[in-house]
């Protein structure tokens, strides 16, 4: 029985102890029926909601929020843009457009650049593909400083024609030999 009373009582203790509003101590924006909240109110309610909220850690929050890199100019060589540029993207997301020499069909310029992407990968570079034309393929890098090392593996391929990243093309080092 004693058993009884005091589960009892654990279980009625947080009803009383939870707090309650009157409708005299909420604010007026929270009186309002939920389908009448205005942006502002929902603005307010979500800022009370994230109150007690730990911050995400840098790595967690969206690229655009997170912190700048630090950028150690002491090992480049200022003879070339290009490491500048290497350095600049690390850590950022960078797209790269591909070409395919020729004219493939959808099908070979999917197998081709997927071909790529799966060699791109086993050398641990991570791209994601997304085909834009029948022989142009986007490859998106979440750290932009790998662009640079695929374009370098890429420009080695027999089939492409050519690499495009920050505005500048690479052609393809079989190109070369056909014209």
């Amino acid at each position: 029985m004693q058993t009884r009373f005091i589960l009892l009582m654990l279980a009625l203790v947080p009803v009383v102890l939870s707090k309650k509003f009157k409708d005299e101590e909420k604010p007026e924006w929270a009186k309002k029926d939920i389908r009448d909240y205005s942006e502002a109110d929902l603005e307010r309610l979500l800022d009370q909601w994230d109150e007690d909220e730990d911050p995400l850690e840098p790595d967690e929050l969206p690229e655009h929020l997170r912190p700048q890199p630090k950028l150690d100019f002491s090992n480049l060589d200022s003879k070339n843009p290009e490491d500048l540029l290497k350095v600049s993207k690390k850590g950022r997301t960078l797209m790269t457009f591909v070409s395919v020499t020729g004219n493939p069909t959808r099908e070979q310029g999917e197998e081709i650049t997927k071909l790529w992407q799966t060699s791109l990968w086993n050398n641990h570079i991570q791209a994601e593909r997304y085909m834009v034309d029948d022989n142009r393929a986007i490859f998106l890098f979440k750290d932009g400083a790998q662009a640079w090392e695929a374009k370098d593996f890429l420009v080695e391929q027999e089939r492409c024609k050519g690499v495009t990243i920050e505005n500048k093309e690479y052609p393809g080092v079989h190109v070369r030999d056909e014209l």
